[in-house]
């Protein structure tokens, strides 16, 4: 019988083989963990549809497989699965099936010798250049190209010198669909790439070979997840001119607000009120007035998001961040909104997060003050064009100016700093927008549910 990689998300097509649990031979029950495969930022446990013995893997650790595919194959038991031991009668079993002359049979052993003859004719695509080409930047001289990029590719009219100029971000350095997806929606910069000589180049770039001291000491290697966000966050940079706008915030009647209700509100909802709701409500207020910021770049067109999904940024236990999206968020109350807050603010800390929970996001707010930080400049969250971080609430004296007198007054301050895509944004929009979230967080929730 066949183990296929069942659906894990909306806009998911592919997983990476990180970890098989249950090795071949070996027994397992229904709903035992089989396999670890890993989707862009979340890893999935993937559970037995049944009790069995694991007859083959059909991938091993690392490779990219699609969704919906055969990834092993094992034999089906009823009740309780059998021991280790009877390993040796698998592969008696495995016997009988192949010299059996049913037309299922058959078909699978063509299917399967198609797909190995497949592998055989597509080869990984790897790059004659010698380590002193003209940039090892430029192109992947380690190409891997998979059948379904091959597809693609062919589909294209894709050459493998354009191919090898795309950036990576699979794993280990595999080229993944929605690289080249991603590529070909930028308007293919590569497509008359012709293949590098070995010949440098006297006008190209080089990048400098800097003999810098590393010094000594523990060497970490980033995991994989470690990895992709320093991947997207040096794509973001390139991609995207960042300028940040600074604002502060008068949060004196919220603050006050929220310290008289939080309990009240608790007790109505069974929800905790903390502030990343209030940010996250501002915001999608903030947007509905100006909705040009919630948008993304698409080769010469910018497109303005319809839904209005505003992301999170969250530590994991780890360390490393992700970033959980509240779906339509202009259209949740503010209890709502607190749900969502709290119940992936959970999900994160116990690294359970779904993938559909952290997909479509069209806006990311980043709560610096968090770790204490009076501001901060975030990079953008690609493919959207602005992400806003919030600093620190501290109680300051102010001049406050009422009926024409000045006093000193305590109030509660935060600083708001709102990094932007000056491609698309300039600094009128990305002035008004941040200047309306610091209005919106000045005043009560008008729609919060609970008297103020």
């Amino acid at each position: 019988m066949d183990f296929l990689l069942p659906k894990m998300g909306e806009s998911i097509t592919e997983g990476t083989i990180l970890n098989w649990l249950v090795q071949e031979g070996e027994t397992f029950e229904e709903g035992d963990i089989l396999v670890e495969v890993g989707t862009d930022k979340v890893d999935n446990e993937v559970p037995a549809p049944a009790a069995g013995i694991m007859s083959k893997h059909l991938f091993t650790a690392g490779d990219v497989v699609e969704i919906g595919s055969a990834i092993a194959t094992f034999e089906e038991t009823e009740g309780a699965a059998v021991k280790k031991e009877q390993s040796s009668n698998i592969k008696q079993l495995k016997i009988v099936n192949s010299s059996s002359s049913s037309n299922s049979s058959s078909q699978r052993a063509v299917s399967s010798s198609a797909v190995e003859n497949s592998l055989k004719t597509q080869n990984p695509v790897r790059s004659n250049l010698s380590s002193s080409s003209v940039s090892s930047s430029f192109v992947n001289q380690n190409l891997f190209v998979s059948p379904l990029i091959d597809a693609i590719a062919r589909k294209n009219h894709m050459s493998y010198e354009e191919l090898a100029r795309i950036p990576a971000t699979g794993h280990e350095g595999r080229l993944r669909k929605s690289d080249v997806i991603n590529y070909i929606n930028e308007g293919r910069p590569f497509q008359f790439a012709q293949a590098v000589s070995n010949e440098p180049d006297p006008t190209a770039y080089r990048i400098p070979q800097l003999k810098l001291d590393k010094g000594t000491g523990t060497i970490i290697k980033m995991d994989r997840m470690r990895s992709m966000i320093a991947d997207h966050m040096v794509y973001s940079k390139h991609t995207s001119p960042h300028v940040t706008a600074y604002v502060e915030a008068d949060l004196t009647d919220l603050v006050n607000w929220r310290n008289k209700n939080k309990a009240p509100f608790q007790e109505k909802y069974g929800e905790r009120l903390t502030f990343t709701p209030l940010f996250v409500d501002a915001v999608a207020r903030a947007i509905k007035e100006y909705p040009n910021i919630n948008a993304s770049v698409d080769g010469n067109n910018i497109i303005v998001k319809e839904n209005i999904n505003v992301g999170m940024a969250t530590a994991l236990p780890s360390g490393n961040l992700i970033v959980p999206v509240v779906k339509n968020a202009d259209q949740k109350s503010l209890e709502q909104i607190a749900a969502d807050v709290n119940r992936m603010a959970n999900l994160a800390r116990e690294n359970k997060l779904g993938g559909d929970d952290i997909k479509g996001g069209t806006f990311t707010i980043s709560n610096v003050g968090t770790f204490g930080s009076l501001m901060g400049t975030p990079i953008i969250n690609q493919p959207e064009v602005a992400i806003l971080a919030t600093g620190i609430i501290k109680k300051r004296a102010e001049v406050m100016t009422r009926d024409g007198e000045d006093s000193i007054e305590i109030r509660s301050m935060m600083m708001l700093s709102l990094s932007f895509d000056h491609r698309v944004v300039d600094g009128f929009l990305g002035g008004s927008f941040l200047k309306q979230v610091a209005d919106n967080l000045s005043e009560i929730p008008a729609h919060a549910g609970i008297s103020d």
